[in-house]
């Protein structure tokens, strides 16, 4: 389990931005609060968070032409098999959503994409 750095989702290929989604959709579901050494830190900060970053991810689908399920762009949602939440105050964007997606982070990433064989250029990214 992997939160891509925000500023890579435009660049990531297919399955890893695909892969995302399930991410995503998996901890705002019954994965919230399971810990995962890779998205810890997820859990230190609101739900809502994760609902940001979502949308940048569902967004960046649709502008390739996926369709994901528009249910996931409330903030409430949670999946099929839970209920949604009855209060989820909005928190502020920051840019990063997440205080971890630093340079460091970035190119922990950027490395992790290439020992799979997936090469980004810095220009696409940002």
């Amino acid at each position: 389990m992997r939160l891509w750095h925000q500023s890579l989702l435009k660049a990531i290929p297919r399955q890893q931005l695909l892969g995302q989604h399930r991410e995503c959709c998996a901890l705002r579901g019954k994965g919230w609060g399971k810990k995962h050494a890779t998205v810890d830190y997820v859990f230190n900060y609101s739900p809502y968070k994760l609902y940001q970053y979502h949308s940048l991810v569902i967004t960046e689908m649709q502008k390739r032409g996926y369709k994901p399920d528009v249910a996931w762009l409330n903030s409430y949602y949670r999946g099929k098999h839970l209920p949604a939440y009855l209060n989820l105050p909005a928190v502020p964007l920051t840019s990063p959503i997440y205080p971890e997606h630093n340079d460091t982070y970035l190119h922990e990433c950027l490395d992790n994409l290439k020992n799979k064989q997936i090469f980004i250029e810095s220009t696409s990214i940002k």
